[in-house]
């Protein structure tokens, strides 16, 4: 029983070290925020309810005025995608840099019927 306690106390240390260190952690300069304006290509009008998708994982969705962001997003090439009904939808990549805001406004084109 003492082994045990004392493996959860070296646990516990450890676990504690790697929190307390910075080094250890990524650090919020390698996070950017992408945020944009999504509009209709035909009208130039915003697009509300539009779905971005930055790396399959983060998501916004745009405002009344079209409008979206999408914060802690990790820097450097990120994949993204633009979607919203009636519309065709777009996906394309980015670079993004640490700790610069990422300005991505995306005009979507009318969905064809076929």
């Amino acid at each position: 029983m003492e082994a045990l306690r004392t493996t959860v106390a070296v646990l516990a240390l450890l676990v504690s070290a790697v929190a307390c260190n910075s080094d250890a952690l990524p650090p919020a300069s390698g996070f950017t925020t992408v945020s944009g304006v999504v509009v209709d290509g035909a009208s130039n009008k915003p697009v509300a309810g539009a779905v971005v998708t930055v790396d399959t994982v983060l998501t916004a969705t745009t405002d009344a005025s079209g409008k979206f962001s999408i914060d802690k997003v990790p820097s450097g090439i990120v994949d993204y995608t633009v979607q919203a009904n009636g519309y065709q939808v777009v996906v394309s990549t980015a670079d993004v840099e640490p700790g610069k805001p990422f300005e991505l406004d995306v005009t979507l084109a009318t969905q064809t019927s076929h």
